[in-house]
């Protein structure tokens, strides 16, 4: 094999890429990303040796951020890039290095991972080939496991962090715990007891985290409303933005109002729409299309530049590679890339210039869908929701939250959606939405069959809901509540998504359309037996499970 890669839901074979990922990423990318999140945890061995001797390095705690971010699936497949980034954290742990020393820190018994050094790009190509740095070095399955359920738990933490730090939202304990968590993923001394129980407190982080990323949003943009937005076109040249980063999207309706250039959303970026910031701008046209598995043939047809703020790149045809600008943790081949300057201010005037040269985007759909559920919004329906409820208007509440992906199996999702017995009502949250956002499934006595909170950050706001209805139902546990969870993940933001609503106290979660590769069966005996983790079947056999 030449490379090594379980962390998505696409893991060939139910078990792993060996050769190439299916998201698309060659096995040399796949390996230097493996030696970077190596070369990170070595960092964080570091500042752990000086967090004891109360030292602090808050430069440090943007770069791990951002270069965990760069490794979620589909991020990033720029080798360049990764390797200039691995060049930094030399530069950047040599640095921690002659502070720690000159503070009096001893440094001795240093992981490999925080001593060694690539000599040029060869020597770093080198060492990212090697069994060293890869997911199989940890021989112990159990170990191996946990310690991949933890990293992939920082990494989609990560990425929720960084888009609070853009609206100059942050926390000290967040960073400071991906330190820590990633330093213990070297230790050969913790028992598999105690890397479960830092599995757990990594949900405990999750939760603080999209917390912190929730109030960033709101207190930067309001809170989401109840919006119906339009998935036609209009006959101006455009730009579709893709990703989460509404930091970036202000930008871009900043620098485009009054240019002529109408701006769409793409994929996660719709939930945008409901933010009332984002609403007095006339150029603000819609959504385009789908879930982003679907972007070659929908960048197809749309004709103008594409902006990818986060990750959720398909590798891109060739022809549409000249309209593909990325930015922030993002990069592909090829493609240029937009960096902000110290104060974090990107410039876009090439990608609109860009615009105004190529076609209007080429209408594939009519209509209006509608959102913007998220829990402030939501606990203002609370009495006409909780009457549904006593009234048996309302039987169940249905959290499909997660990802969306490629695979046929996901057809599921829309099955069970259509299915549902018309007194439940779907609360959902994240790309997995595409699969029924756009069926016509009715309401309850003026309630929408399907509630969408927003992006996959956003199923903190299901927490929230779930949280206040077992108080006004003044239940002892939220167990206790008419929600079943029957949630689709694909990548690592999902993962953390998941360990947070297990230390909410979530149980019974049924993850699909598989359950995650990196799970060893006895780390997996774990979940179900603690948790009632489980997966999915058939769709009428699986709903007259959940109705019971």
């Amino acid at each position: 094999m030449s490379m090594f890669c379980y962390q998505c839901q696409e893991a060939a074979g139910g078990k792993g890429c060996t050769v190439q990922g299916v998201c698309g990423k060659t096995d040399r990318v796949a390996n230097i990303q493996d030696a970077m999140i190596y070369t990170l945890k070595g960092i964080a061995q570091l500042v752990e040796k000086g967090r004891g001797a109360d030292l602090k390095f808050p430069e440090v705690d943007y770069f791990i951020m951002n270069a965990l971010f760069m490794t979620v699936t589909n991020a990033n497949f720029h080798e360049e890039m990764f390797i200039e980034e691995i060049k930094e954290a030399f530069v950047l742990r040599e640095k921690i290095k002659k502070e720690l020393e000159h503070r009096g820190v001893v440094l001795e018994n240093l992981h490999d991972a925080a001593t060694w050094s690539g000599d040029g790009e060869e020597a770093i190509k080198a060492k990212a080939d090697s069994l060293q740095v890869s997911v199989l070095a940890t021989e112990n399955e159990d170990v191996r496991s946990l310690r991949e359920l933890i990293t992939y738990g920082v990494k989609g933490m990560a990425a929720y962090a960084e888009h609070a730090y853009n609206l100059g939202k942050e926390k000290k304990e967040i960073f400071e715990f991906i330190s820590r968590a990633l330093a213990a993923t070297l230790d050969d001394t913790l028992e598999v007891d105690e890397l479960i129980a830092l599995t757990l407190e990594t949900g405990k982080f999750g939760v603080d985290t999209m917390a912190m990323l929730d109030d960033a949003n709101t207190g930067a943009y309001g809170h989401p409303e109840i919006t119906e937005v339009n998935i036609g076109v209009r006959n101006n040249p455009a730009i579709l933005i893709s990703g989460h980063d509404l930091k970036d999207l202000e930008q871009l309706l900043k620098q485009t109002e009054g240019t002529g250039v109408d701006v769409y959303t793409h994929s996660e970026m719709l939930p945008a729409h409901y933010y009332p910031a984002f609403k007095k701008y006339d150029h603000f046209v819609g959504n385009y299309g789908n879930a982003w598995w679907k972007q070659k043939e929908e960048f197809e047809t749309f004709n103008g530049p594409i902006l990818f703020t986060t990750n959720c790149i398909v590798p891109p045809k060739a022809e549409h590679i000249e309209r593909i600008y990325t930015t922030g943790s993002t990069g592909f081949p090829g493609c240029t890339h937009i960096v902000a300057d110290d104060n974090g201010i990107k410039d876009f005037s090439q990608i609109i210039e860009h615009a105004k040269k190529l076609a209007p985007p080429r209408e594939i759909e009519t209509g209006k869908i509608i959102g913007g559920f998220a829990h402030n919004q939501v606990l203002e329906l609370a009495d006409k929701v909780v009457n549904a409820v006593q009234t048996g208007a309302i039987k169940k509440f249905f959290v499909m939250a997660g990802c969306d992906g490629r695979m046929k199996s996901r057809d599921y999702y829309t099955e069970f959606a259509e299915k549902l017995p018309k007194d439940t009502v779907i609360l959902t949250a994240g790309c997995a939405k595409y699969r029924y956002n756009k069926l016509d499934l009715g309401d309850i006595g003026g309630i929408p069959r399907v509630l969408d909170a927003g992006q996959c950050n956003d199923s903190y706001s299901l927490a929230v809901i779930a949280l206040k209805l077992k108080e006004v139902f003044e239940l002892n546990d939220i167990n206790e509540l008419p929600i079943a969870y029957n949630i689709a993940w694909y990548e690592q933001k999902a993962v953390i998504v998941l360990l947070a609503l297990l230390h909410l106290g979530v149980k019974n979660i049924h993850l699909g359309p598989t359950l995650p590769a990196f799970l060893s069966p006895n780390v997996a005996k774990v979940l179900v037996d603690t948790f009632g983790i489980g997966g999915i079947g058939s769709v009428d056999e699986d709903i007259e499970m959940f109705m019971k």
